[in-house]
């Protein structure tokens, strides 16, 4: 089974083309348009680095400390105001992640875990 992307290189090695097989090929151009979750202009190497975002350090700290607090029924309004809005990015980075490996999975484009 051959490839679904291959690199054409120059002299030096930088990346320069790409070959797409047939099948990848008609995915991009037939389903890009009529897909709304597919993910469109960005590279394999910009779908991967989303795959693995995550909140900021400082973002993960105060969510897991409200999160703490929450269990102990300690919250003020402000910080309840504050854990909604870090869990809705949670949900959003998590909405997009998925997006993400759907668009890799579509067309069959490897990425890690």
């Amino acid at each position: 089974m051959s490839e679904s992307v291959q690199y054409v290189t120059n002299q030096q090695g930088e990346r320069v083309g790409v070959l797409l097989n047939l099948e990848t090929y008609h995915q991009l151009t037939n389903t890009s348009t009529s897909d709304a979750e597919i993910l469109t202009g960005l590279s394999q190497d910009e779908l991967q680095a989303l795959v693995e975002s995550l909140l900021s350090p400082k973002a993960q700290v105060q969510l897991d400390y409200l999160l703490g607090r929450n269990a102990e029924h300690q919250l003020s309004a402000d910080e309840i105001a504050t854990l909604d809005r870090l869990l809705e990015q949670v949900d959003q980075l998590n909405i997009l992640k998925t997006r993400v490996r759907y668009t890799l999975n579509k067309f069959h484009l490897r990425f890690k875990l």
